[in-house]
């Protein structure tokens, strides 16, 4: 076993594989980025190294400088986590120049299934399913149109390198094929350095299926499925394992796929096959296609943890320092169930835009599995994925452990920035998911119920006003005290949620018990022995404020700014002659100039951040007044980027 580790990444990641470490006594060295110097990886590890800029391509993207930092510290091995190096063949062969130990796959391994064209063209060769649909080499816009056409619509446009949903684009007809070859195509280059794509055939009833594999270069087992289909823009938002609806037939035939795909290319390490499923007709052995494999430990490895009772990155470095397979097929089996859901920082309402902010409240409910590189007063950065914590929870069938995973969303308190739990949790609920029928698809059928921030009640809305006047902290302290001698007895407050203004009236009406006037309706709060009603509900509310900002966490987190009436905005808000980032972000594209005519909805500029790229349209028709930016620009959430003529000026 090693000594000392280094990882060479950041974040949630980071504090997973130091945890394993420290349990198997190896000591770990970690890395950081100017923006992470006081980030909770690096107050785990052992040691730490400064290796760059915020940027990552100036810190966890410089092989050379994590090389010469795993050197310096006595490292032995290099743990990459997921992103970042950890598919890069060259980096792999760099550490392994240095002396060191990858903990991960070969090089050739990972080249092997680095471009999606190749791989399957050697998974058909190793007897693994794949979906019909164009890999070969000619780019031409005209053949691969008339490759489609030969496929039969709808197909999926894909990049042949990357992941993430980054180059793929779903094309229904053939007068749509030459737009969206083109916006794929520009996107892959953007990302990847490659704009090579190739085309499949689109199942219309989609489940994501992976199976997690191990392998010690010679020999692999698999550790079973996880269903990953709920999805949004492609990336995975909640994921289980087992996958619903799954029958020992087809569990025997994807595993066998799976591990067949390892053996293919000799791997070692932590690994994914990832399938697409038809789910039409339900599970059946002959419907379910090859798509990719990642050759790295998954974000969500945990659920499968669960069912298994394996330790993956124990795993990962004890076959890595030179022990064979810790385990054979026979003796691994599934236990429960588990259910993982990825809480970010993003505004959901705004087509999940990711956000930045302090994280000044950070509470998850005890019994709960959390993965997370972040503490309460830690920043969310622009420089990378937004990220909180994965939420992870296990019982003995799937309907305990869904109403586990409702549970554990419902008591997380998260305030300083917006987030996507009350999404979560909403799906969570949602009849279909409930129920097991899942597709890649369910999120945007059902997006207009799932997507709306939840609104405060006039309960949760006095609540708050309480908390405002300082009343609501304390209850058995405020319901001896009395209020009689208050004066005056009636006080005011003016709070501002979802966009709207609350004036409330709050007045004592003795020992514990407030009247509160909301304008239309009124309530009634009361504390008896330390707990509060509101009405004839009890209240099971917890606030937190910091500064203007309160938050009242019932059921749904339900933010609140506190107003002071005599220092109001004069602005009288956003206007549609100035385009404006919505987010931190590099400026990627400039589709505008002074003097250009734009109609409502043209694309005026491509935002780059936190790995989407977001376009920025016109608001209206007009003519370009001004271009406030240029390409390569990294700007703040709200910085005018384009303005347009005022209508007088036109």
């Amino acid at each position: 076993m090693f000594d000392t580790i280094l990882i060479a990444n950041r974040g949630e990641i980071a504090c997973r594989v130091i945890e394993t470490a420290r349990k198997l006594g190896v000591a770990t060295v970690a890395v950081y980025s100017d923006a992470d110097a006081a980030a909770r990886h690096v107050a785990l590890a052992d040691r730490a190294v400064h290796i760059g800029g915020a940027a990552p391509k100036d810190s966890y993207l410089r092989g050379d400088a994590i090389i010469a930092a795993a050197r310096a510290s006595g490292a032995q091995g290099i743990h990459p986590g997921y992103g970042f190096l950890s598919e890069n063949p060259e980096f792999v062969d760099a550490v392994e120049a240095a002396g060191l130990v990858f903990i991960g796959p070969s090089a050739s391994a990972i080249r092997a299934m680095g471009l999606k064209d190749a791989a399957k063209a050697l998974m058909e060769e190793a007897g693994v399913p794949v979906v019909p649909g164009y890999h070969g080499e000619n780019q031409d816009p005209e053949h691969l149109a008339d490759a489609a056409d030969q496929i039969g619509y709808p197909v999926l446009i894909k990049a042949v390198a990357g992941g993430g949903g980054k180059g793929m684009r779903l094309v229904e007809a053939p007068g749509a094929f030459a737009e969206a070859l083109e916006s794929a195509q520009s996107e892959a280059r953007n990302a990847f350095g490659n704009p090579a794509v190739l085309i499949e055939k689109y199942v219309q009833k989609p489940r994501h299926i992976e199976v997690q594999v191990f392998g010690d270069g010679s020999d692999a087992v698999h550790l079973f499925e996880r269903d990953c289909s709920l999805q949004r823009r492609h990336q995975k938002v909640i994921e289980e394992a087992p996958a619903p609806g799954m029958t020992a037939e087809m569990r025997e035939a994807m595993g066998d796929a799976a591990v067949k795909a390892a053996k293919a290319i000799g791997y070692s390490g932590a690994g994914t096959v990832e399938f697409i499923v038809d789910g039409s007709e339900g599970l059946r052995p002959d419907r379910f296609w090859f798509m990719e494999m990642n050759t790295r430990l998954q974000v969500e490895h945990p659920v499968t943890e669960e069912i298994t009772g394996v330790d993956l990155v124990e795993w990962q470095l004890r076959v890595a320092s030179g022990e064979s397979l810790p385990a054979r097929q026979e003796d691994l089996s599934i236990t429960g169930h588990a259910f993982e859901a990825r809480v970010y920082a993003e505004d959901v309402p705004a087509g999940f835009l990711p956000a930045t902010g302090t994280i000044s409240h950070l509470v998850f409910p005890e019994g709960t599995r959390i993965d997370s590189g972040v503490r309460a007063g830690d920043t969310i950065s622009p420089w990378y994925d937004p990220m909180i914590a994965k939420v992870t929870v296990h019982g003995p069938n799937r309907g305990a452990a869904l109403r586990q995973l409702e549970r554990a969303l419902r008591w997380t308190e998260i305030a300083g920035t917006v987030t996507n739990v009350s999404f979560l949790r909403a799906l969570a609920s949602e009849k279909g998911f409930v129920a097991g029928d899942v597709d890649t698809g369910l999120i945007a059928r059902e997006l207009d119920s799932l997507a709306p921030a939840p609104v405060a009640c006039p309960k949760a809305q006095s609540v708050a006003a309480l908390a405002a006047l300082g009343l609501w902290d304390g209850a058995a302290g405020v319901a001896d005290a009395g209020f009689t001698l208050w004066s005056p007895l009636v006080r005011s407050v003016v709070l501002e949620h979802r966009g709207e203004e609350i004036a409330a009236k709050v007045a004592a009406a003795g020992p514990g018990r407030f009247e509160i006037d909301l304008g239309e309706v009124r309530t009634v709060v009361t504390c008896h022995d330390g707990l509060w009603w509101v009405d004839d509900t009890k209240v099971l509310a917890r606030t937190v404020r910091d500064g203007e900002d309160l938050t009242v966490f019932w059921g749904n987190g339900y933010p609140f700014k506190i107003v002071d009436p005599l220092v109001r905005d004069s602005a009288a808000g956003g206007s549609s002659d100035v385009v404006e980032a919505p987010m931190p972000g590099l400026v990627k594209s400039l589709f505008a100039e002074a003097g250009q005519e734009v109609k409502q909805g043209d694309r005026l500029a491509v935002l780059e951040a936190m790995k989407m790229e977001h376009g920025l349209l016109a608001a209206r028709d007009g003519v370009v007044a001004e271009v406030l930016c240029k390409a390569g620009d990294q700007v703040e959430a709200g910085a005018p980027l384009i303005r347009l003529q005022e209508t007088e000026e036109a």
